[in-house]
């Protein structure tokens, strides 16, 4: 399909993109086309935002996916390859990611290729093959698109700003972002730690309730994403950003009435910390990846680990998707006894 184009270097692509889509100038019917050391966007008529060659060009439609029903029609292997097609892949803002088992890196531009056709508004596709380190950063691999790893996410209402290679976000939480918000009281001081970018805080402070929000991490690009955020957010109340290390936050830290622990693999080692700052009659929602085999014993197991056991009760466990073949994560709401 013919439109009017605009041709870019690639080294200025997602700038260009990113001016584009502020000034509402991309079509989003049409696919961006890489082309040598150029890249092309469709445009529609008036003046441009960004400098490059304008000129008529050819284009792919954005949903290019025919009857499919699955991304998986759009990828031609044998039948026992096909078998091995990961099933499931995250969406964040314009980027997908999708774990390929290591029989199909071969045919991983193939499978690149079929997502971006596939999910609407996709840009880019990348391979993750797990999150590292104590700043959880994702290893990825770029297989299909074109652009940086730098997105804007929508949920709940909220723009995200994110950077899936420089700071951890899952896009699986957002229902447990607008739940937990929801539970916030008027006046609380609530403590947000690992908090990456942010997207617990942002919808707490959107909602305006809470006297004091704190959002803590020790990774600074994932609060300098979040400063983002709450920039075009403008909060009814401000959000402290803290980077530190969560247990040196809490050393210091004055009571909290609500606390949120979202580390799902090593969580388990903050939570007496978390427990004797939160006050009596506060919460603490926290998250850990568990074993269903094991799911009959690990409240408990919980409660004994914030090593004031007669204190602390859980008012509710809840399973938040599947992490693996025997495993899920789970969200916990501790509850302090006593009056606040």
């Amino acid at each position: 399909m013919r439109s009017r184009a605009i041709r870019v270097p690639r080294s200025e692509g997602e700038e260009a993109r990113r001016a584009l889509v502020h000034a509402s100038k991309l079509r989003t019917d049409l696919r961006i086309r890489v082309d040598g050391n150029d890249v092309v966007f469709p445009v529609g008529p008036g003046a441009l935002p960004v400098r490059g060659s304008v000129a008529e060009d050819e284009f792919l439609p954005l949903t290019d996916r025919g009857s499919a029903r699955r991304y998986q029609d759009l990828v031609s292997l044998p039948a026992d390859r096909r078998a091995l097609l990961p099933r499931a892949f995250d969406v964040i803002g314009e980027i997908v990611l999708v774990r390929i088992p290591k029989e199909l890196e071969p045919d991983a531009p193939a499978i690149g290729d079929a997502l971006l056709r596939f999910v609407p508004g996709a840009r880019l596709v990348g391979a993750d093959t797990g999150v590292h380190g104590p700043d959880r950063r994702r290893s990825l691999r770029m297989v299909a698109g074109t652009g940086s790893w730098r997105t804007q996410h929508r949920e709940n209402g909220i723009s995200i700003e994110v950077d899936v290679e420089r700071a951890y976000f899952s896009p699986r939480l957002a229902r447990e972002h607008a739940r937990v918000a929801g539970t916030v009281r008027h006046g609380e001081t609530v403590y947000d730690l690992c908090c990456g970018v942010g997207p617990f805080a942002l919808a707490i402070a959107r909602d305006g309730r809470a006297a004091r929000v704190a959002a803590v991490d020790q990774n600074p690009d994932a609060l300098e994403l979040l400063r983002t955020s709450l920039g075009r957010l403008a909060p009814r109340i401000p959000v402290e950003v803290v980077q530190d290390d969560v247990e040196r936050f809490l050393a210091r830290a004055e009571p909290a009435d609500r606390a949120i622990l979202n580390l799902p693999l090593q969580g388990i080692k903050y939570l007496p910390s978390v427990a004797r700052v939160v006050r009596p009659g506060g919460s603490i929602h926290y998250y850990e990846v568990v074993e269903r085999a094991e799911l009959d014993t690990r409240a408990m197991t919980i409660i004994e680990r914030t090593g004031e056991r007669s204190d602390w009760s859980i008012r509710e466990s809840r399973e938040v998707h599947a992490y693996s073949p025997t495993s899920d994560l789970r969200a916990y709401t501790l509850e302090r006894r006593g009056a606040a």
